[in-house]
């Protein structure tokens, strides 16, 4: 029976949100996209350490409340809901103290640096019967939700190899929080593989079983791995490859998106990322026999352009959490899904330091 923390029938349909931390992440996508194409979900207040990011962030976009103090926005008895966009060191502390003011928690990726911290997270939102979710908004992707059924439909067989690709050029920058593995807790994998890794488990509906990485800093001078490459077994027998690189220039790679299957494969370029875009292709050729030649005559591979219909996936992640409140239902992107990328990261520095496979507990 809902309490009263959790909307009852007549209640109106939007939840009100506040933003902890309303500055990257939060004023370049979130906020925007959840006052444009929210269904469900309404920004009424803003928090940033600083006076002036808070109180123009509030202007900007015409939100009510704005404050410099996290525990005075969870004050605010108006605020059913927060989303946390701080920097990764922060989230356990943040989270903790919005489960304590019964708020519901959307909190980005990775949910804390370890798995203790993510642990302890869940068991502070359960005990005061909130929501948590974590932003892995990827899953939301129109291009990414067509893909999955494509797979979940047999299109292309039984999936046996797939792979997920993120880059970006990220040069050392003093006094950069990503770039100090206390604050982070790691470098190119955790900043983008937990995005891979969880797109891949998505998209191929199973979980990841054994993992073996690589991880280096190859070009900047920073104590956190600027190189990483992870190959993943999954439960289903498939093999997975992400990659991830804060050394390559943003516009040399085409973070590609493959799926591999028995009878055909889907190829994509730039979906995976903040944009709602990129474009993607069926290539559909079943064989079932044995061709000793082995051709592959190009004319032949005629694929088939994926249309799809454009999700703003950080509007959609928000309003996913709000109707899990509105329904008082688990949301897809729980917290236990960001506990469990968070063993799946855990293990890979763990490979790469002891250059063995480690299985997934």
């Amino acid at each position: 029976m809902p309490n009263e923390f959790f909307r009852v029938d007549g209640d109106m349909d939007k939840v009100k949100w506040g933003v902890i931390g309303a500055g990257g992440i939060a004023q370049r996508r979130t906020i925007p996209e959840v006052i444009e194409f929210g269904k469900k979900s309404e920004i009424i207040a803003v928090e940033s350490r600083t006076k002036e990011t808070a109180e123009k962030c509030a202007k900007k976009f015409n939100v009510n409340y704005w404050y410099t103090d996290v525990k005075d926005l969870l004050s605010n008895r108006e605020v059913e809901a927060v989303y946390i966009a701080t920097p990764n060191y922060l989230h356990y502390e943040q989270v903790i103290m919005a489960a304590r003011a019964r708020k519901h928690v959307l909190c980005e990726k990775p949910l804390g640096i370890n798995v203790k911290e993510c642990e302890d997270m869940i068991r502070e939102c359960k005990r005061n019967n909130v929501k948590l979710g974590v932003g892995f908004m990827m899953r939301f992707h129109g291009l990414h939700q067509k893909i999955k059924k494509i797979i979940s439909d047999g299109v292309i067989g039984r999936p046996v190899l797939a792979r997920a690709q993120l880059t970006c050029w990220y040069p050392k920058i003093e006094g950069a929080w990503r770039q100090n593995p206390k604050l982070s807790g790691g470098g190119s994998l955790i900043d983008m593989g937990s995005h891979c890794i969880d797109l891949l488990e998505a998209l191929l509906s199973t979980k990841v079983k054994e993992v073996f990485s690589f991880q280096d800093t190859l070009v900047h001078k920073y104590p956190v791995e600027d190189s990483s490459v992870v190959l993943l077994r999954f439960d289903n027998g498939a093999i997975g490859v992400v990659d991830n690189y804060f050394n390559i220039p943003d516009r040399a790679s085409r973070n590609v998106l493959e799926i591999y299957g028995t009878r055909g494969s889907v190829l994509i370029e730039g979906s995976i990322g903040q944009e709602p875009t990129g474009r993607g292709f069926l290539y559909y050729y079943p064989q079932e026999e044995y061709e000793s030649k082995q051709e592959r005559i190009v004319e032949e591979f005629k694929p088939q352009k994926i249309e799809y219909d454009v999700v703003r996936m950080y509007a959609a992640e928000v309003d996913h959490l709000s109707q899990s409140i509105l329904d008082n239902t688990e949301p897809e992107i729980s917290g236990e899904l960001g506990l469990w990328n968070m063993k799946i990261i855990s293990a890979c520095y763990e490979s790469a330091k002891l250059k063995k496979a480690i299985e997934i507990l």
